[in-house]
């Protein structure tokens, strides 16, 4: 049996009951099996795989929080900290009722190889609860906050693990967990990325990710002779990811129709405006259909999915296996050329190989959603020598890593002769840095 194939066979043994992260195994080891054909006696001989599929450490904890009117609610909270080969664990708490166990170790493990595509000194890890902010209070959400930070400060720490913020984990969160843990350990330090600027945070943290997804969708297309100008782009979610990604997709001229939320999404044939949208999203804590009730040019539709649109980029931006293989069919169909993933794997694995199998140009989620960690390490290089950054110097240092990262992608897909397959690409470049350093350092 080949070595990938028993490496699979254990993952689903010991992870039973978690198809995310048996998901998220497969595609890398799929994607990586042309590297272990050349090197397998020598990765077998150090237990490369066994290891790189274990989290190095995986905690979960109760979360007991009181609500206004007194009710005590219990939680889960997670930190998987699942490879350290490259530095510090890093990768962001997510905090919404779909997080589970499976949920968090597919991130962490995803975590792994978008880290390891910047070229930054960072190891990957993930974390999060099932606890729902939306609908709290301020005051709710704090109490929560700092219930998960009295159990997780045990565990992270500036040169251990740097959390950021996900999903449900904003600047206001970030700040209720920073104030409980620096209140535990009487540390100011570079613990949490995505800080407030006033305290440690860094310009151009809030639109990385979105930012990062484009200036990689951009030099793909470059290279291809094609650009985003004048191009229809569908983009989901209105969280911080969509939002600028939205905003940087309209400064090179492409013109963006949709934004969605879990009840449905918005389609303007004009454009949507950013900055209403912005407001309603950043300031208002509103849902995209009152955007719909504002813009007259704008259509909401109740539960839709945005990728129905006709479109020529697509931009999933809100969460895992959020296109499947049916909206896969329908982007084909309707003319779409190019996708990117700016959120974590949100093509599920059918939809994935339907596009790569119809030419379809596709940058999957590990490089594309790069921008976000990409800040979150330069802030942490901040906070080390106590340095503030202007915007356009951290803004154009992201420009350079995001490049660097198609670069990188490239010439995997050029020496494993897999051109134009970006998922193995990436995948490869990542395992690559990762695996050379897990060799240098022992069986650890």
């Amino acid at each position: 049996m080949a070595y990938v194939d028993e490496i699979m066979e254990i993952v689903q043994s010991r992870n039973q009951g978690e198809p995310e992260f048996q998901q998220a195994v497969k595609e890398i080891l799929d994607s990586i099996a042309p590297v272990i054909d050349r090197n397998e006696a020598e990765y077998r001989d150090i237990g490369l795989l066994e290891r790189l599929v274990e989290p190095e450490r995986s905690i979960s904890f109760r979360v007991p929080w009181v609500d206004d009117q007194g009710q005590v609610h219990v939680n889960r909270g997670y930190r998987v900290q699942f490879n350290s080969a490259l530095g510090p664990y890093k990768g962001g708490l997510r905090f919404h009722p779909s997080v589970n166990r499976s949920i968090i170790n597919f991130l962490g493990f995803e975590q792994i190889f978008k880290n390891a595509l910047t070229g930054l000194s960072i190891g990957g890890g993930k974390g999060g609860s099932d606890f729902d902010p939306k609908g709290k209070s301020d005051r709710e959400v704090m109490a929560f906050c700092q219930s998960f930070m009295a159990e997780l400060h045990h565990n992270i720490g500036a040169r251990e693990d740097v959390p950021a913020g996900d999903i449900g984990v904003g600047g206001r969160e970030i700040g209720y967990l920073y104030g409980a843990y620096k209140k535990h350990t009487r540390l100011f330090e570079g613990v949490l990325t995505g800080k407030g600027l006033g305290w440690g945070g860094s310009l151009a943290r809030t639109e990385a990710t979105g930012y990062g997804a484009v200036y990689l969708t951009e030099e793909m297309l470059r290279h291809e002779g094609k650009s985003m100008e004048g191009k229809r782009v569908l983009i989901s979610g209105s969280g911080n990811v969509a939002l600028y990604a939205m905003q940087k997709a309209q400064e090179v001229g492409a013109k963006v129709l949709t934004a969605s939320d879990s009840n449905g999404y918005i389609y303007d044939e004009n454009g949507i405006d950013f900055e209403t949208l912005r407001i309603l999203k950043e300031e208002k804590r509103g849902r995209v259909k009152q955007y719909a009730e504002e813009v007259p040019t704008a259509k909401y539709v109740e539960g839709g999915k945005v990728w129905e649109i006709p479109c020529d980029i697509a931009m999933p931006c809100a969460t895992q296996n959020e296109l499947d293989i049916d909206d896969a069919k329908t982007l084909v169909a309707n003319g779409c050329f190019s996708l990117t993933e700016c959120a974590n794997m949100p093509c599920t694995r059918e939809a994935t190989d339907y596009l790569i199998d119809n030419g379809i140009l596709f940058l999957p989620g590990k490089a594309a959603n790069a921008g976000g960690v990409a800040v979150s390490g330069l802030e942490m290089s901040q906070n080390a020598v106590q340095l503030y950054r202007s915007f356009a110097d951290v803004d154009n240092n992201l420009r350079e890593i995001m490049v660097g990262i198609y670069e990188q992608i490239d010439r995997a897909c050029e020496e494993y002769d897999c051109k134009g397959n970006f998922v193995a690409g990436a995948n490869i470049a990542g395992f690559l840095r990762v695996a050379n350093a897990m060799k240098a350092q022992g069986y650890v």
